[in-house]
């Protein structure tokens, strides 16, 4: 379902997975399968691979194809699934992090505020904990750190004041009411800029995304074949930050180790040495490319 998500860098994401064609590579981040499908037109009658989702929306998309295994549930569980599934060790993994244009587009997920619609952003529909209850129940103090260290934003401490001084009034459930509330303590000229960023705080608490990156990443390391490779797409710099560093030092503080002569201890070796970025023409076509950063490492 090609109207479901246009995928971003999908020639130079892959081109950099595959290392094997009769091998076995995990996308974890399946969405509109867009990826999954080009992996798969690399791969031969002996290859195979397993995508994850969490998202029930995503059912309609898998391809019919014996080489395909669905596995529904969050990628930060990727080892335990795939030894479940009998995969000890995969050629390659891609995770392209970014929500997806369905998401963004489905007023009723609460993830944009182009629309209004409850306060909902859970990337996973089972999970209890929605945006509506974060703003509502968290301590004056949690929102100024996630709206300060998710969203960036540095009036973080005015934002939060005028939301704990609404929700004494009345709870905030929808984008429309949280987007007014944001918007008294925004610059006119970057309204919009800001709101995405406010927005993008509430997404990352209620998923609890940066913890999940960790999770898999350290999964990723385990799970790998040496000469393996790992293709990561970033959008914003938290992300980004924790993929450079992971693959730079093995760690997620980006500390270098070294050994008795002074070799760097790292289990990766770039594959890029400059981050790649969508192309002009590619932006053009979708905007939501333009803050795609792409990383890929090789397993030592």
């Amino acid at each position: 379902m090609s109207e479901y998500h246009n995928p971003v860098l999908l020639k130079e994401s892959v081109d950099g997975l595959i290392v094997n064609p009769d091998g076995v590579y995990v996308d974890v981040t399946f969405g509109g399968g867009g990826h999954s499908r080009e992996i798969l037109s690399r791969l031969t009658e002996k290859g195979h691979l397993v995508g994850f989702d969490q998202d029930e929306d995503v059912l309609a998309n898998i391809p019919d194809d014996d080489r395909f295994t669905f596995v529904r549930h969050n990628f930060r569980f990727l080892k335990n699934f795939l030894r479940y599934l009998e995969f000890d060790k995969v050629d390659g993994i891609l995770g392209d992090l970014g929500v997806s244009s369905h998401d963004f587009d489905e007023a009723d997920r609460g993830f944009s505020f182009r629309f209004d619609a409850r306060l909902d952003m859970r990337m996973n529909q089972k999970a209890t904990k929605d945006a509506a209850h974060v703003v509502n129940n968290y301590s004056e103090e949690d929102l100024v750190r996630i709206f300060r260290e998710y969203g960036e934003l540095k009036n973080a401490r005015s934002i939060v004041n005028r939301l704990v001084a609404a929700r004494s009034k009345k709870p905030i459930v929808t984008t429309k009411e949280f987007t007014d509330i944001v918007k008294l303590c925004l610059p006119r000229n970057a309204e919009k800029k800001f709101l995405a960023m406010a927005f993008q705080a509430l997404r990352i608490e209620v998923n609890d995304e940066l913890e999940v990156l960790k999770d898999f990443l350290i999964h990723a390391k385990e799970v790998l074949k040496p000469g393996g490779h790992l293709s990561i797409i970033t959008y914003h710099s938290l992300e980004d930050r924790l993929v450079k560093n992971f693959f730079k030092a093995g760690n997620f503080e980006g500390k270098v180790e070294k050994d008795f002569y002074g070799n760097v201890n790292t289990p990766f070796e770039l594959v890029n040495r400059k981050v790649i970025i969508p192309s002009n023409e590619e932006i053009e076509e979708n905007p939501r490319a333009r803050s795609a950063k792409l990383r890929i490492a090789r397993l030592k």
